[in-house]
């Protein structure tokens, strides 16, 4: 049997990735350009307004450029997979916060 602790952190886990692939996706169909980190250098508001879609969104921006950079640049496995342990670090937090709110708002 798994331990409930351990599930939960592997539901917070997979509610983060999620999260972040659905905000992503919603991003990019409403302003037709990829959420990236780029989104961050342009200094203006835009920028500034960019800050939580970038947050929640980044264990997908981190995992999809990482697939792209070992498939075109021929990155080292352990840089991969120590992105993806960032990743899912990140996921796990914002999965926490993510659910945390959900539970805020539904009042359990």
């Amino acid at each position: 049997m798994i331990d409930p602790s351990a599930l939960e952190s592997i539901l917070t886990l997979v509610l983060g990735f999620a999260f972040a692939g659905v905000l992503a996706s919603g991003f990019e169909l409403m302003t037709e350009r990829r959420a990236s980190f780029h989104l961050l250098q342009g200094g203006d508001f835009l920028a500034l307004a960019s800050v939580p879609v970038v947050v929640f969104s980044a264990p997908v921006i981190i995992i999809r450029n990482m697939v792209k950079g070992r498939r075109i640049e021929g990155r080292p496995i352990p840089f991969v997979m120590m992105a993806t342990i960032i990743a899912c670090f990140w996921s796990m937090l914002c999965g926490t916060l993510v659910l945390d709110l959900a539970r805020l708002i539904s009042g359990a």
